[in-house]
């Protein structure tokens, strides 16, 4: 019997095979559940990526800054499956400019872009899937870098990732009275196609060799991934607003 038997997921994010919503939607279909993904840009290529999951699941449009994608989202959905128990919100993105040490120097044009894409989409998200989430209450799950430091040329995506994080508070707050939880996730780095896009992210990886007790490996996506299929279960019924990190102890460790 598989943790999320029965359920019905809506995963977002995945661009190749080694995006960590890829490997969530891989595991939770290992555990029972049936996927639906979205895809954004090149849609051929999501629908490519998708057949390497071992049951190929249907690949909808969206474009998180798009209104009528987001009003027509549930109804598309729906096509699929009839309602959700879960969401994985797994998009964030900043233009090159708000990124690698130019963080006094980035115009508001492209903070504003990182900040509509990789915080207030976590709201917009959770919008457009409540009509299939707040008759039965499910668990909104989105992938977070924690954000209670200042790390080496993260920067206004690293902002963006603080106001995902109080976003994420503030919907548990009023997705409560639908028993939609809202939790978070804040991985340690991983070699992904966005972490590729970071200049300096080869920074990260002395950070946590030398920090983590546990030791990190950053090409092992399966502890991000069962962490966000384990909220999205039924094991963790009263647990709302939160950030689980999956960085090795990473963030408990001083210098």
């Amino acid at each position: 019997m598989g943790l999320l038997d029965g359920k019905r997921i809506l995963i977002t994010g995945v661009l190749t095979d080694s995006s960590i919503a890829f490997h969530v939607a891989r595991v939770a279909q290992e555990q029972g559940a049936t996927v639906v993904l979205t895809g954004f840009g090149r849609m051929s290529l999501v629908e490519r990526i998708a057949k390497r999951l071992p049951d190929p699941p249907p690949v909808i449009e969206l474009d998180v800054t798009d209104p009528e994608q987001l009003d027509s989202l549930a109804e598309r959905v729906g096509e699929h499956v009839g309602s959700l128990d879960g969401v994985l919100h797994g998009i964030a993105n900043a233009p090159q400019a708000a990124l690698g040490g130019n963080f006094l120097a980035t115009p508001w044009p492209d903070v504003s872009a990182a900040f509509q894409v990789s915080t207030y989409s976590l709201k917009a998200l959770a919008m457009a899937t409540l009509p299939l989430m707040k008759e039965n209450g499910g668990s909104l799950v989105g992938l977070d870098f924690d954000a209670h430091l200042a790390w080496p040329a993260y920067d206004w995506m690293g902002v963006a990732k603080a106001g995902l994080e109080s976003c994420a508070r503030y919907l548990a707050r009023y997705l409560g009275e639908y028993q939609i939880r809202v939790n978070l996730v804040a991985a340690g780095p991983l070699r992904t196609m966005a972490a590729k896009s970071i200049p300096g992210f080869d920074q990260f990886e002395s950070i946590w060799d030398g920090r983590a007790p546990l030791g990190w490996d950053l090409t092992n996506h399966e502890p991000a991934a069962r962490a966000c299929v384990a909220l999205m279960s039924d094991w963790f019924p009263a647990t709302t607003g939160e950030i689980v990190h999956v960085d090795g102890g990473v963030h408990a460790m001083g210098g």
